[in-house]
């Protein structure tokens, strides 16, 4: 005699052969950069911790890069497809490597700064002008670099009154807590650990000095032209990913400390309270808003109009190039349209 148990599992069994199968995702691979330890990154994060890459039918290969610029370019050896980046690195990238900008990781305005040693802090904060012959140490062709350059004429200051120097943002940390260098261009994290470790403190950020700072999402011009659907894919994780950490923020700052501990850096729940503070981020209709031609140039336009003129005027670029060439709204409007990835990208934003 069958017992009921087994009899039941053979129904079960019998009913799900009848039942037809879900077809499977098709998993396309994509190759994502970044930068580790970065509050914009977080969203590539969230995405893997969740599975989100395999619900649209993606697998990622992360590449990750110190700054910008090597990220850049790499991108000429194709080494990755899509990701995000400092708008200064996004504009070179742009003029040299054919990279499009399809949107915008957060405004960091505020987390690009300079920061003075606390035992020189209150002079210089008092008279700026002592900043003249001083070293200011900093990742040239970034955006901490236009924002210390704004900061500068904010203070009344040509760029060649101070001697910039050159390094990577943790050398410019091992530098400043040995005592070995007094001014610093840094972006978070990076700020909250000179803060903890120098005593350091904020003299001016790219906020301070008027200076928008966005970060971009890019993409590889002819990968974008080869694989549009997985472009607006990609845009629909990221958007997902700070929809999802605005309705979940105790488990959001969790993961980000576990993020940064990955990349290297730990820092304090105060530090990244900070980072959710003074980062904004963008949903996808506000992502739409500012980049959205429909009156003319768009707001992010003329943000990145702006940090053109800069890598103009340090001479890094021949010239400023035109904003509509190289960034696009098209991928958004994609996610947009397409009723799928629309719920997808938006199911946390409070309605």
């Amino acid at each position: 005699m069958i017992s009921k148990a087994l009899s039941t599992a053979i129904f079960a069994a019998f009913l799900a052969g009848l039942a037809p199968a879900l077809p499977a995702q098709a998993q396309t691979p994509i190759g994502v950069s970044y930068q580790p330890s970065l509050y914009w990154a977080l969203p590539f994060h969230y995405a893997t911790v969740k599975g989100w890459w395999k619900e649209v039918g993606l697998t990622p290969t992360f590449s990750t890069f110190p700054a910008g610029a090597p990220q850049i370019a790499a991108s000429a050896a194709k080494s990755w497809d899509v990701g995000g980046t400092g708008s200064v690195p996004a504009v070179l990238g742009a003029v040299r490597f054919n990279i499009l900008t399809i949107g915008i990781t957060n405004d960091e305005s505020k987390a690009n700064a300079m920061l003075v040693r606390g035992d020189k802090f209150d002079a210089i904060k008092a008279n700026p002008q002592l900043l003249k012959g001083q070293r200011l140490l900093l990742t040239t062709n970034s955006t901490v670099d236009y924002a210390a350059r704004k900061c500068l004429a904010k203070f009344g200051l040509a760029q060649n009154d101070m001697q910039f120097v050159n390094l990577g943002q943790a050398q410019i940390i091992t530098a400043v807590t040995s005592n070995n260098g007094d001014i610093a261009g840094v972006w978070a994290p990076n700020t909250y650990t000179l803060e903890d470790r120098a005593n350091a403190k904020y003299l001016c950020s790219g906020a301070d000095a008027n200076a928008v700072v966005p970060g971009a999402l890019v993409v590889r011009a002819d990968f974008a032209k080869e694989h549009p659907g997985d472009v607006a894919k990609f845009l629909a994780i990221y958007l997902r990913g700070w929809s999802w950490a605005k309705a979940n923020p105790t488990e959001a700052r969790a993961l980000a400390l576990e993020f940064y501990k990955q990349g290297g850096l730990e820092v304090n729940e105060r530090a990244m309270e900070q980072e959710f503070t003074l980062r904004p981020t963008f949903s996808l209709d506000e992502q739409q808003k500012i980049m959205s031609r429909a009156g003319g140039a768009s707001t992010v336009d003329g943000w990145f109009g702006e940090i053109g003129k800069f890598l103009v005027d340090v001479g890094t670029v021949p010239a400023n190039p035109v904003p509509k060439d190289y960034i696009t709204d098209d991928f958004l409007k994609q996610v947009a349209t397409d009723p799928k990835l629309r719920t997808f990208a938006t199911e946390f934003d409070k309605k």
